[in-house]
C-alpha cells in the first residue's frame, strides 16, 4: 500500500535540537524521494544535515503552505508513482500539528494512502509536559487576536474556560510580539492563575517558566525577543 510518512523536524538550529529528532527517522528518509514541505529551504537543509549521502537533486519537492489549494496538492500526489512513499516535512516540529501538513493527511486518507506518523519533537506537547498543568484536559488555540481589546477579551475568556473546565489553555504568538503578549497576560490574568512560558524549547537556549501570575508580578519579566515560544495558562485547581 502506498504511504504518506509524517517526518518530524528539529525545533531549532543547534545541536541539541537536532539530537531531539530520533535516529530512526533517518531510515525512513533514505527511502523517500517525494516530499511535501512547508518550506523548501528548511526541508533541504534538514535532509542534508542528517548526512545520509542523499542527493537532493534526485528528489522531488512540493511546497505545502497554509495558502495551498487542495486541488493542487491532490493533483501532485496523484502524479507520484503509486509504489513511492511521500514524506511530509513541517518547517519545525511535527507535521499536521498546528501545521498545513494536515491537508496532505486528509487527502491521503481519502485516496487510500497509508498514513505513518513518526515520533519527534512537538513544541506544544513538550511545553505542556514541562508546565505542570493539566495534561488530561487541554486545548491549543493557535494565535490570539492582534487588536488590543479583542486580545484582552480572549485572554479573560480562556481564563474563565480554564477554571470552568479544569483545562490547560495553550497558544502562540508571532515572535516579535511575544513580549507584548507576556506583559498583557501578567496584567490581565488573576493572581492565582498559573502561567507558563516555554521558549526555544529543545534547544541549547531553552527557557521554561511556570508559576502563578502573582509571582510573575513580583519578578522582572524575562525578555523573550524573537524566540519561538508557547504560552500556557491554567486557572483550575
Amino acid at each position: 500500500m502506498p504511504s504518506l510518512i509524517l517526518i518530524p523536524c528539529p525545533l531549532g538550529d543547534d545541536a541539541a535540537a537536532a539530537e531531539a529528532v530520533p535516529l530512526y527517522i533517518d531510515t525512513q528518509l533514505k527511502n523517500i524521494r517525494y516530499f511535501l514541505v512547508e518550506n523548501l529551504r528548511t526541508a533541504r537543509r534538514f535532509i542534508s544535515s542528517r548526512k545520509l549521502g542523499l542527493v537532493l537533486d534526485t528528489m522531488h519537492f512540493k511546497e505545502l503552505t497554509k495558502d495551498s489549494e487542495k486541488a493542487d496538492i491532490v493533483s501532485w500526489m496523484k502524479s507520484v508513482p503509486k509504489e513511492e512513499p511521500i514524506g511530509v516535512l513541517s518547517e519545525a516540529g511535527c507535521p499536521g500539528i498546528a501545521d498545513p501538513g494536515a491537508l496532505a493527511v486528509s487527502i491521503a486518507h481519502q485516496n487510500g494512502r497509508k498514513v505513518i506518523p513518526l515520533v519527534g519533537p512537538s513544541s506544544i506537547l513538550l511545553a505542556l509536559m514541562a508546565s505542570g498543568f493539566s495534561g488530561q484536559q487541554f486545548c491549543f488555540h493557535g494565535y490570539l487576536p492582534i487588536d488590543k481589546e479583542q486580545r484582552a477579551k480572549a485572554i479573560k475568556t480562556l481564563e474563565k474556560e480554564s477554571k470552568t473546565r479544569q483545562q490547560t489553555q495553550l497558544f502562540i504568538e508571532t515572535p516579535y510580539r511575544n513580549d507584548k503578549l507576556l506583559q498583557d497576560l501578567v496584567n490581565l490574568l488573576e493572581k492565582d492563575t498559573r502561567l507558563c512560558v516555554a521558549a526555544d524549547i529543545s534547544t541549547l537556549d531553552e527557557r521554561i517558566w511556570s508559576q502563578p501570575v502573582q509571582q510573575w508580578k513580583q519578578k522582572t519579566i524575562p525578555v523573550l525577543g524573537k524566540s519561538p515560544a508557547i504560552f500556557l495558562l491554567f486557572a483550575g485547581h
